[in-house]
C-alpha cells in the first residue's frame, strides 16, 4: 500500500474511476466539496467517472438526491447502484409475495421498479432487506435475531439490497442492511447479494462505460471507497486498484492528523483486505 495524499499525484496511471458515494463524496448529512472537486478535475482531464454505490435506491433516485444536495453536473458520467443490480435478482425470484425489512417509505422507488406483492412474514416467499426497519440510530442487528430465526425456519432467502454493514452519517455510524444479511448468513440463512463487493455491480459499471465507448483494461481502473468489506474487497475480486479513504467509516479508528500507512495497512488486514493507495480524504 502507498500513501497518495492527492488524486492528482496518481491520476495519469488510470483511465477511469469507480467511486463510492457515502463516506467519500458525502458524509451522510452533507457533500464533501474537496472530494467532488477531485472527481470533477479527473473527469475533465483524464477519463470517465462512474459512481458505484451500495444504496438500495435505483440510480435515478441517487442522482436526484445528490443534485438536491447541490452536487454539480460535471463531476461524474453515470451512477450504478446496488438497487439497480438487486432488481435483476428480484426479477429472477418473482413478484413474491415478499416480506420487507427496511424503513417505511424510504425505498419506494426500488419497489416501484420491481412491482412486488407484499405479505406478512408467515406468508412470504422471500424477504427483501433494504435496511433496519425502524430507527437505525437506536437499533442493533441483534434486535432482529427472532425475526431472522423465523425466516430461517421457513427457509426464506433474503435479498439484501444494500450490502454495507455501516454507513457514515456525519460523525456517527449507522447500521445498514448488510449487517442483517451477515447475521442471517451466520445463522445459516440464504442471502442473495449483488452490490459491492460482489461481481454484478462491477459488471454493470463496465457495461455502462462500454456503452459510452470506454473499453477499458481493468488494471488501469481505480476503485475509490471507504469500506474494507465492500469497496476494497470488491476492487480486489474484480482486478482493480483500490484507493482507501480512511476518513470514512473507519475514521474513528485511525489518527487522520498523522496519517500512517502502516497503521492503515494493519487495520485493513483485520478485514482480510488491502489496497494500492490510501489517504485520509479524497482531494485533488
Amino acid at each position: 500500500m502507498e500513501h497518495a495524499p492527492r488524486l492528482s499525484e496518481i491520476a495519469d496511471r488510470y483511465d477511469a474511476i469507480l467511486c463510492d458515494v457515502w463516506g467519500v463524496i458525502r458524509d451522510g448529512r452533507t457533500l464533501l466539496p474537496e472530494a467532488i472537486e477531485a472527481l470533477r478535475r479527473y473527469r475533465a482531464n483524464h477519463g470517465p467517472v462512474v459512481l458505484i454505490s451500495n444504496s438500495p435506491q435505483p440510480a435515478p433516485r441517487v442522482a436526484a438526491q445528490l443534485a438536491s444536495m447541490g452536487a454539480p453536473d460535471d463531476a461524474w458520467d453515470d451512477i450504478v447502484t446496488s438497487g439497480d443490480t438487486t432488481l435483476a435478482a428480484i426479477r429472477e425470484l418473482g413478484r413474491g409475495p415478499v416480506f420487507h425489512i427496511g424503513p417505511p417509505g424510504y425505498d419506494d422507488a426500488l419497489f416501484e421498479f420491481a412491482a412486488l406483492d407484499f405479505a406478512p412474514l408467515d406468508d412470504a416467499a422471500y424477504v427483501v432487506c433494504t435496511g433496519l426497519k425502524f430507527d437505525r440510530r437506536d437499533e442493533h442487528p441483534d434486535d432482529y435475531r427472532d425475526m431472522l430465526a423465523a425466516m430461517k425456519a421457513r427457509g426464506l432467502p433474503m435479498v439484501c439490497a444494500n450490502p454495507d454493514i455501516v454507513v457514515q452519517w456525519g460523525d456517527d455510524l449507522l447500521w445498514c442492511a448488510g449487517a442483517l444479511a451477515r447475521l442471517y448468513r451466520e445463522m445459516g440463512g440464504e442471502t442473495v447479494i449483488s452490490g459491492k463487493p460482489h461481481t454484478p455491480i462491477y459488471e454493470l459499471a463496465f457495461e455502462v462505460l462500454a456503452e459510452a465507448g470506454h473499453h477499458l483494461d481493468r488494471s488501469r481502473v481505480l476503485a475509490i471507497g471507504d469500506g474494507p468489506e465492500t469497496d476494497l474487497i470488491g476492487a480486489e475480486r474484480n482486478g482493480l486498484d483500490g484507493f482507501f479513504v480512511a476518513g470514512g467509516i473507519l475514521g474513528g479508528d485511525l489518527d487522520l492528523d498523522r496519517f500512517d500507512p502502516e497503521a492503515v495497512g494493519s487495520v485493513l488486514e483485520e478485514y482480510g483486505t488491502r489496497c494500492r493507495w490510501a489517504a485520509a480524504q479524497l482531494k485533488w
